[in-house]
């Protein structure tokens, strides 16, 4: 139980700029890192649907309400999936070989597309959560299961030679262990919300297509692709509440 406790910490200090009390690194605990990320996501979630209550409790604009719901995810994260998502953006549409979408992905450099897609992201976020007004509890599940699908990812797939998780221990019982947290969270939404548990479908179609075209580009998983999955499936999420 100990190092379970210690991968939520490291996971809490690795994935999310909320500051961690417990300040600890375990080098037995590292495998179970991504195991513990849902619940960092559940953290997340929870603050983001007191923010979005709080905003419509104060009567705030919706252009205003829009903007702090839009930019709290990426605030929240350190910008660490944001990253990913600019990363994989600037390298797959390059339309360049496999090599150079790969040397394009390490670059510390932020190419055209980056930009050009960091700014329809963004904009997209804002317009949607400005037109949705319907149920928004079901942001508290949202960042959990897309980090559900995030870890499944990173732990079931082939990971890239030159990805961290190459060489980290990746054990399989854990995509028992995710399968059904992600089942968990999204049958808690369907309860809690309704009809708008289809946000949460939304997401999970949004991150299998970002991650099947992400994989196939570049010919395997890492960290990155998992960042640009996660953001494209919470926008997915985000377009079907403000369409219901």
């Amino acid at each position: 139980m100990k190092r379970y406790l210690h991968a939520i910490a490291m996971s809490q200090s690795m994935f999310c700029a909320i500051p961690c009390p417990w300040n600890i690194w375990d080098e037995d605990a590292r495998d179970k890192m991504l195991l513990m990320l849902p619940f960092v996501g559940l953290e997340i979630g929870i603050l983001w649907a007191g923010l979005a209550w709080l905003s419509r409790f104060l009567g705030l604009p919706a252009l205003v309400r829009g903007l702090i719901l839009c930019a709290y995810p990426y605030l929240v994260t350190g910008y660490i999936h944001l990253d990913g998502f600019m990363d994989v953006t600037d390298a797959v549409k390059s339309c360049r070989g496999l090599e150079r979408r790969r040397e394009i992905l390490k670059d510390s450099h932020v190419g055209s597309f980056a930009v050009i897609g960091l700014c329809l992201l963004l904009l997209a976020q804002f317009v949607l959560f400005a037109e949705g007004d319907g149920d928004f509890r079901f942001l508290i599940f949202l960042p959990a299961v897309s980090r559900c699908c995030s870890c499944l990812a990173v732990t079931g797939l082939r990971p890239m030679s030159t990805s961290q998780y190459a060489a980290q221990n990746r054990p399989k019982s854990h995509l028992v262990a995710l399968a059904v947290m992600l089942c968990i969270f999204v049958a808690a939404d369907f309860l809690v919300c309704g009809r708008y548990g289809l946000t949460l479908v939304g997401c999970l179609v949004g991150f299998g297509i970002a991650l099947r075209h992400g994989y196939r580009s570049l010919d395997g998983m890492n960290g990155d692709i998992s960042g640009y999955a996660l953001t494209i499936g919470e926008l997915w999420a985000i377009a079907v509440y403000a369409l219901l």
